[in-house]
C-alpha cells in the first residue's frame, strides 16, 4: 500500500519476483474501499503461501465498538490540528518521533474535539489484517510511526497516552508474530531500504515516491534520536533512522499539472541553477529538518523571462537540495541507492541528484523496492535467505555542474 496506489506482487523463495504483478491507483481514503483494492490486485497474482504487507507510515482509522470506521484513512498528507502540549525535546526524545500533526497526537486531539467516540485506533494496515484474517495486531515497524510507541522500550508510551487521555487497550496489540500466514504490516520506508539492500548506517537509501526521504537501517538494542532526524523501527532488532519530505513525486505531478505537462526529460541537460530562482518545495508543509506543518512553498526571483522549464527545473533542484541536506544530517554515509517510483522513472532527476550531492548515486534494480522489503524481511523470518539487492546502474555526478550547487546550497545557507 502506497500514498496513491495499492501493487501486489509475487515472489518465489529466493526473493525473486515473478511474473504478473498487479497495479491499482486510488484516490478515495474510505478504508473499506482501499481494502477491497487490495483484496483485487491480490486476486489478480493468485494465492501465495505466507502474505506480507507494506504499507504507508502513520495512517490512522478511528473504528466503533463493531469495528466500524468512523474516519476516512487519516494519513501524513493530513495536517489538521495541533499536537498536545508535550515537551517536544522530551517527546522526541522517548518516540523518535516530532510534535507535527503527521503523527496519531494531533489527529486524536482532532478527533475527540470533533466528538469522534472510537472504541480503538488502527493504522490502515492494521485495519487490512483485521479484514483479512479477523485478528487485530500490529507490529513493532508500524507502532513505533504512529507518535505513540518507544521504540527503544518496544511499548507504548506512557506519558504520550497520559496526555491524550487514551488507555493502550484501544490500540492494537504489538506483535510481529504472522496470523494464518498473513504478516502484521510494516511501515513502506522500513521496507523500501531492506529491498534496497540499504541495511547499514553507511548505506542510504534515497526514495522519491509520493513524498521523498532519505533514510539508514542499523541493528541493535537502543538508539538515540538525533535532532531533525526521526527514529523508528523495522522490527525488534533494526531501527530506521533519517528525515522525510512533503514534497516528491507529488510535486512533480503538481508541475505537470500547473505547467500544462512541461516536458522535463532533458532538463538535466540545462545549465545548473541558472534560471535565477529559489524554489521552496512545501507545497506540502514541512517535515524535515524543521518539520513545521504550517510553512508554505514559494517561488522567489520570476521575471517576464521565467520560463515553465526554468521553475520545473528550480523545483526538482529544490528537492534534491533538501534530500542533500539529509544526508548532510545522518552522516557517515558512504553510499547511497537510488529508490521510488518517481526517482527511477525520471533520469534527468536522478541526475540532478548526483550533481548536487557530487556522488555516485547507484540505482535500484527493484520497481517495486518496498514490496520486495516485505517479502524480503518475511523469507529471513522463515529461515530463508535471499539474494543481494539487484541494481540498474549508476548516475555519475558531474563536478562542475557540482560546484554550482554546491555554492548555491552555501549561499543558502548563509542567509
Amino acid at each position: 500500500m502506497g500514498s496513491s496506489s495499492v501493487r501486489a506482487v509475487a515472489y518465489d523463495e529466493a526473493g525473486e519476483a515473478e511474473p504478473g504483478d498487479a497495479h491499482l491507483a486510488y484516490h478515495e481514503l474510505d478504508a473499506d474501499r482501499l481494502v477491497d483494492a487490495c483484496r483485487a490486485v491480490l486476486a489478480q497474482v493468485g494465492e501465495g503461501d505466507a502474505l506480507a504487507i507494506s504499507c504507508f507510515w502513520h495512517s490512522l482509522v478511528a473504528l466503533d465498538a463493531r469495528d466500524r470506521p468512523l474516519t476516512p484513512v487519516l494519513t501524513w498528507r493530513d495536517v489538521a490540528g495541533e499536537p498536545p502540549p508535550l515537551d517536544p525535546d522530551d517527546y522526541h526524545r522517548r518516540t523518535g518521533c516530532f510534535l507535527h500533526p503527521a503523527y496519531w497526537p494531533a489527529k486524536l486531539v482532532r478527533l475527540a474535539a470533533e466528538g469522534v467516540e472510537a472504541a480503538r485506533y488502527l493504522s490502515f494496515g492494521d485495519y487490512l489484517l483485521l479484514r483479512l484474517t479477523g485478528e487485530v495486531r500490529t507490529s513493532v515497524s508500524t507502532a513505533s510511526g504512529t507518535g505513540l510507541f518507544d521504540p527503544n522500550r518496544l511499548d507504548w508510551d506512557d506519558e504520550t497516552l497520559v496526555a491524550l487521555g487514551l488507555d493502550a487497550s484501544r490500540l492494537a496489540p504489538v506483535s510481529d508474530e504472522p496470523i494464518a500466514g498473513v504478516w502484521p504490516a510494516l511501515g513502506d520506508g522500513a521496507c523500501s531500504n531492506v529491498g534496497a539492500g540499504c541495511l547499514t548506517r553507511e548505506r542510504a537509501a534515497v526514495m522519491v515516491g509520493t513524498s521523498a526521504a532519505v533514510r539508514v537501517v542499523h541493528a541493535g538494542d537502543e538508539s538515540t534520536a538525533r535532532p531533525g532526524l526521526f527514529l523508528y523501527r523495522v522490527d525488534g532488532t533494526r531501527f530506521c533512522e533519517g528525515g522525510a519530505l512533503s514534497d516528491g513525486g507529488n510535486l512533480r505531478a503538481w508541475l505537470v499539472r500547473t505547467l500544462r505537462e512541461v516536458e522535463s526529460a532533458g532538463i538535466h541537460e540545462r545549465p545548473a541553477a541558472a534560471h535565477g530562482l529559489t524554489f521552496e518545495p512545501f507545497l506540502g508543509g514541512e517535515r524535515s529538518l524543521g518539520w513545521n506543518a504550517r510553512r508554505h512553498g514559494a517561488i522567489h526571483g520570476l521575471t517576464f523571462a521565467t520560463t515553465p522549464l526554468d521553475i520545473a527545473q528550480a523545483a526538482l533542484e529544490a528537492v534534491c537540495y533538501r534530500l542533500a541536506d539529509l544526508l548532510d544530517a545522518i552522516g557517515g554515509v558512504g553510499s547511497i541507492v537510488a529508490t521510488g517510483r518517481a526517482l527511477l522513472a525520471n533520469p534527468a532527476w536522478l541526475q540532478i541528484l548526483a550533481d548536487v550531492v557530487g556522488r555516485p548515486v547507484e540505482i535500484s534494480g527493484a520497481p517495486e523496492g518496498s514490496a520486495r522489503g516485505a517479502a524480503v524481511i518475511a523469507l529471513e523470518r522463515l529461515g530463508l535467505s535471499t539474494p543481494p539487492a539487484p541494481l540498474a546502474g549508476v548516475a555519475e555526478p558531474r563536478l562542475d555542474r557540482h560546484a554550482v550547487y554546491r555554492r548555491v546550497r552555501d549561499e543558502a545557507a548563509d542567509g
